[in-house]
């Protein structure tokens, strides 16, 4: 009754053209009025393949049911969620004294060197590069694998993370006579193309052992709390808007919240594509994987001569098996050694505090406010020393045990419901094709290696590193500024090439 004439005019040669598409002398009317509906009225794949495809995909990459059933019950019960990922204002957050860590940023001193070299020599030493994310920040939302970008000019070519880091363990193994194992851990979505990519180049000619450690963690996202949500919007800090936009991004939260609440807040999110629908669980699952798939067991039956583990992000390219630091973290017999730098204003995420008394990394999501933060001098590279052995009685394992899956998956289940869990939440898009899509906000968790810091049966030591080590490389925005400090000089001196 409301539309005017001539559109209740257009309408009728629509739907009589649908009803008698043999009217139209061409043949095509119905083809076009097939186009037109679909779209208007959108339409996604059915919802029994999708669930088929996503059930095979998390089964295919270890998705743990059990481990995913007890977080979704706490954040359904208040238990977890953005505003508990921090912690209480009553904690008591210190910075550290320089008599709490050990400070090699002039370098270690010669009988830590020894020692380093000698273990080396030995094949007591592997490397293990965390490869297994795309790299958002570094993408740009681009669909491609950071750990393959050829980011700099080392001598004379472009070369990529993945070839740095082997040029760096070539140097190693040159100057001590053993080249040690370097392993690569790659994820649901990096996996084939860092595997296709070092078969093409033949591991850049590396003479040691290369290992792929593909993932055996994955997580199912899952519909956010309406709590969460507002937390997000209303405590988070905002761009202020004029008072049109505020109207626009008013509405549009409210049929977000309303959207959480038909679907089931805290249910399984499995409305999208089957990659949408699973996340990354975080780098603290990274050596449970060297255990899942059987990475470290295989390791330790060809070569039990390896006793330590250097494990750092892929783009901390300054990092390698430096002699001094390895002969530090193995003279003071501690289970893990982290390497700290002095902090940055660029620099968020976390850094080394006294929490309530116990020395500890905390993470940037569990800082109370983001002013504890910046009063903290050391920052967490996430580059860390380990002492195998020592890491898996922490589990509950020994070497002979390793061979044991299911003994193996418990330990890690146990040892997982420790370690605090964050939950954040991440815009997808869901697209319904003919250009049109939609974005949701959604709820994953994450567990972070640093808080195995916070474990008091972890022995822990903390080792403060030039800055040009412990630098990471998270946007393209500073390659020009690393290029222009020396920094990128540094990293090439590091290195020898194929």
């Amino acid at each position: 009754r409301d539309l005017s004439p001539q559109v209740r005019a257009e309408m009728e040669r629509l739907g009589d053209g649908i009803r008698n598409p043999q009217s139209d002398d061409d043949g095509k009317s119905l083809d076009s009025y097939r186009r037109l509906i679909e779209n208007i009225l959108p339409q996604s794949a059915k919802d029994e393949e999708q669930g088929a495809t996503l059930d095979e995909l998390l089964n295919a990459n270890g998705f743990d049911r059990k481990l995913h059933e007890q977080i979704r019950d706490e954040l359904k019960s208040g238990r977890i969620g953005l505003s508990q990922n921090r912690l209480p204002e009553s904690t008591t957050i210190e910075d550290v004294a320089l008599d709490d860590i050990y400070d090699l940023r002039n370098g270690a001193d010669e009988k830590h060197v020894a020692i380093g070299r000698k273990a080396i020599a030995d094949g007591q030493v592997a490397v293990m590069t965390l490869a297994a994310g795309v790299g958002s920040r570094w993408t740009e939302g681009a669909g491609v694998v950071k750990a393959l970008h050829p980011f700099c000019r080392f001598g004379g070519m472009h070369r990529s993370f993945l070839e740095v880091h082997l040029a760096k363990s070539r140097r190693v193994g040159q100057a001590n006579g053993r080249f040690m194992p370097h392993i690569f851990t790659t994820g649901y979505m990096t996996h084939q193309p860092i595997a296709d990519f070092l078969a093409v180049h033949a591991n850049y000619g590396y003479s040691g052992d290369v290992i792929l450690s593909p993932g055996r963690s994955v997580g199912l996202r899952m519909v956010p709390m309406v709590r969460d949500l507002k937390f997000a919007w209303e405590e988070m800090p905002q761009q202020k808007l004029d008072a049109q936009q505020e109207r626009m991004r008013t509405s549009l939260r409210a049929a977000l919240a309303n959207w959480a609440q038909s679907s089931g807040e805290g249910s399984d999110y499995r409305d999208n594509l089957a990659l949408q629908c699973m996340h990354p669980v975080g780098h603290w699952y990274e050596f449970p994987n060297l255990l899942r798939n059987g990475t470290l067991h295989k390791l330790l039956t060809d070569q039990p001569s390896v006793k330590y583990l250097m494990l750092h992000n892929v783009d901390t390219v300054g990092a390698d098996v430096d002699a001094g630091m390895l002969g530090q973290h193995i003279d003071n017999g501690d289970c893990l050694s982290f390497e700290i730098i002095n902090r940055r204003l660029e620099d968020r995420g976390g850094g080394l505090a006294r929490v309530n008394g116990k020395l500890r990394m905390l993470e940037g999501l569990a800082m109370p406010s983001d002013a504890d933060e910046f009063r903290l001098t050391f920052y967490n590279t996430n580059t860390s020393w380990i002492d195998i052995d020592k890491l898996l009685d922490i589990f509950g394992l020994s070497r002979s045990d390793l061979g044991n899956l299911e003994l193996v998956n418990e330990s890690i289940r146990q040892l997982s419901f420790r370690i605090p869990t964050y939950i954040t939440t991440k815009d997808v898009k869901k697209r319904w094709g003919h250009g049109q899509e939609d974005i949701f906000p959604v709820s994953q968790f994450e567990k972070l290696w640093g808080d195995m810091t916070a474990l008091p049966e972890v022995s822990c030591g903390f080792l403060a590193v030039p800055m040009q080590r412990g630098q990471q490389l998270k946007e393209q925005a500073q390659l020009d500024g690393w290029l222009r400090d020396g920094s990128a000089a540094f990293v090439e001196s590091l290195c020898e090439w194929e």
